[in-house]
């Protein structure tokens, strides 16, 4: 796969946005007002206020959902509650990880729980997680109950890759094989949901669900990998998250355990300096980088997300599906991968 990045939003995200966001306005609309007013801010609806704003998020994993239907020469319109209840599982894994992982700033503001306290966005998170599922099996469910079962296994494995991810910051022996199987768990499982169970909606064939899923699963894991690279050497602007944001949290993402397991000299060094009890200094933060890079974290992480593109990729080459819906796939791996969005 050519790392060509599409300049602007790819138009199989725009378009899906039109179609799911009124679906999820409807579906937040039955949340109570305290919840309500939290998920409004988190899906970018709302200021901390209440105030509407003129525009939410990107709607990737929904766009992903209805191209899965369109491959399956589906009825997109069937397959809206799936894709809205992605997206819904979506947003509450991210109420609740920025609040574990102490994280101030979500897509360039304030995150909710620094806006309305721990408790209140707690339960918003919760309320998205158990409205998913009620819209998803409001329907007609033909196809949705398989929708519906893949979604909970994949919102399963998410929720035990995050308690990889928490049980690894107290841990010094994180293998990388271990920390390629956490995100695979917390970041492919439920993009692979995305990709595959709009074809699950509308009865597609074994083979084609499966393919997406894969496709889903290694894009997902390109996605980890990038955005794991952005929090050791991203801007602010570009993740709006503080730089250095990961490593001043010492948590074990794909590039610092590559380091950390290279059996080099600078991988020694930045165990020992990550082993500090003390915080870390702006100094120190940047010194870490420095050793990642120097131990070969980087190269690593840069070269398997390369590698996890191909093979995903490859998974939609063997998937029969019109050519148009398979270079939207493709526009939005790159998309979300590039990372400089």
């Amino acid at each position: 796969m050519t790392p060509t990045v599409p300049p602007t939003v790819p138009p199989a995200v725009a378009a899906a946005r039109t179609l799911i966001e009124p679906v999820l306005r409807r579906a937040v609309a039955r949340l109570d007002p305290i919840t309500a007013r939290v998920a409004r801010y988190h899906l970018g609806w709302a200021d901390p206020a209440g105030r509407p704003l003129p525009a939410g998020g990107k709607a990737l994993r929904p766009a992903l959902a209805v191209l899965s239907a369109r491959a399956a020469g589906g009825n997109v319109e069937r397959c809206l509650p799936a894709a809205a209840a992605v997206e819904l599982v979506h947003a509450f894994s991210l109420l609740h990880d920025d609040i574990m992982d102490g994280d101030r700033m979500r897509r360039h503001r304030p995150a909710a729980w620094t806006v309305f306290g721990r408790s209140e966005t707690i339960l918003a998170g919760d309320a998205l997680l158990t409205l998913a599922g009620e819209i998803l099996l409001e329907p007609e469910p033909s196809g949705l109950v398989e929708a519906a079962r893949s979604l909970s296994l994949a919102t399963r494995s998410l929720i035990a890759g995050q308690g990889l991810d928490l049980e690894f910051e107290r841990r010094d022996d994180v293998s990388l094989d271990e920390c390629l199987r956490m995100s695979t768990q917390k970041t492919g499982s439920l993009l692979a949901c995305a990709c595959s169970i709009g074809a699950l909606a509308v009865g597609a064939p074994a083979p084609l669900v499966s393919g997406l899923a894969g496709f889903g699963a290694e894009t997902g894991l390109a996605f980890q990998l990038a955005d794991d690279l952005l929090g050791v050497w991203g801007s602010p602007e570009a993740t709006g998250k503080p730089v250095l944001s990961d490593l001043r949290a010492r948590k074990k993402t794909l590039p610092v355990v590559a380091a950390l397991t290279s059996r080099t000299p600078a991988g020694d060094r930045l165990a020992r300096l990550l082993a500090r009890s003390e915080p870390l200094s702006e100094a120190d933060l940047r010194d870490a980088a420095r050793l990642i890079d120097e131990a070969g974290g980087r190269a690593w992480a840069e070269t398997e997300a390369k590698h996890r593109l191909d093979v995903a990729e490859r998974h939609l080459s063997d998937a029969e599906m019109p050519a148009e819906v398979r270079a939207e796939f493709l526009d939005i791996a790159l998309f979300i991968t590039s990372r400089d969005h």
